[in-house]
């Protein structure tokens, strides 16, 4: 498995961690998830190849803001 990270912006609560994990985990290919409140930092496995907008697309409607990839 590889692991990626990304930067998410928008994050304040539990809450918000938790909408964020649990839209990457409904992904394919994407298994843990490890949410970095304070810094914004998401890191997730990838079992297969994820793509980044994909990812992105996942995080936005859940209704925050991709900082980079």
């Amino acid at each position: 498995m590889a692991m990626e990270q990304i930067t998410v912006k928008g994050m304040r609560c539990q809450h918000c961690v938790k909408s964020v994990t649990q839209a990457l985990e409904a992904l394919d290919g994407i298994g843990k998830v490890k949410v970095d409140l304070e810094s914004g930092v998401v890191m997730y496995e990838t079992g297969k190849p994820v793509d980044k907008a994909t990812v992105r697309k996942a995080i936005t409607d859940v209704g925050f803001e991709v900082v980079n990839t």
